[in-house]
């Protein structure tokens, strides 16, 4: 009998994997190398301007468009999604009306014209079409500030992408939830705030983190309205009165990763919430 080989093979699979683990560790090495190595990043520049008070300020206006957007956005797509299943053909055809104007649209395009409204309708009135009989009339720029209209056009963008989201844990529900719950007397409201959301919120929630997330880097737009208090346009700001736009780049993308990194252990921890009921029955 031949003896076994202890030993393994060096194929060429083998050969082209240690390869590949050296050329990433030489590559990665390489960007270390630079990034303590080249003056150009100016870091004392970035660590002056961290806790600049306006760049503070530019946090703080991104954490509320983010927070007060996605408010909106969640109530608006909660009607949206209930509305898609609804007998009404008038509430079902608006609902997928709404959500094929905003999804297909840019939201870039959108804000733009969130600015320009007040120049569309000067003033917004009430009254009897085709008469001087006015009920209510107020200047449009005294209600839709530059803050409400980026607002409103973050909020009702992102309403039409979490209605899908919604739409699609509400439908992950078995229909038997449903009709056992109408079959002990609830009506269609208790059955679908006592019954469906609850067990549709584990399908919901891991998709609805990451529009979270993806509302905070879409906050960087909002100087399409214009609004110029966000953290994107406060950091580009302060770099073109010092022409120095690397260190000032640098000072965005550590907030930014800072609040993303936290916004994903809060998704973390409500996936683990609203799963346990899940893992539990499967163990």
């Amino acid at each position: 009998m031949n003896p076994k080989k202890t030993g393994k093979k060096l194929t060429l699979k083998t050969v082209a994997i240690y390869f590949g683990y050296g050329l990433a560790i030489l590559i990665i090495a390489n960007i270390i190398e630079s990034l303590f190595t080249n003056k150009k990043f100016r870091f004392d520049i970035a660590r002056e301007y961290l806790f600049d008070p306006a760049v503070m300020t530019g946090v703080l206006w991104t954490l509320i468009l983010t927070v007060v957007a996605m408010i909106i956005g969640v109530f608006l797509a909660l009607l949206l999604s209930v509305s898609t299943f609804s007998d009404n053909s008038f509430l079902r055809n608006f609902a997928k009306f709404y959500i094929f104007f905003f999804r297909g649209t840019p939201i870039y395009t959108q804000l733009v014209f969130w600015g320009l409204f007040p120049v569309l309708y000067p003033r917004l009135t009430l009254g009897i079409p085709l008469t001087s009989v006015e009920f209510f009339s107020i200047s449009t720029a005294d209600i839709l500030t530059v803050v409400a209209s980026a607002i409103i056009g973050l909020g009702l963008n992102e309403a039409a992408y979490l209605s899908e989201i919604f739409r699609a844990g509400l439908e992950s529900v078995d229909r038997g939830q449903k009709e056992a719950g109408l079959g002990v007397g609830l009506s269609n409201m208790q059955v679908m705030w006592g019954i469906v959301l609850p067990q549709a919120m584990r399908v919901i929630i891991p998709p609805t983190g990451n529009e979270t997330i993806s509302m905070l880097k879409t906050t960087s737009l909002v100087m399409a309205v214009p609004f110029t208090a966000d953290l994107t346009y406060t950091t580009n700001s302060i770099a073109n009165s010092l022409f120095l736009p690397i260190p000032l780049l640098i000072v965005a993308c550590f907030w930014y990763l800072l609040i993303t990194s936290i916004l994903m252990v809060l998704q973390w921890r409500l996936e683990k919430h609203f799963g346990r009921g899940i893992v539990s029955v499967m163990t």
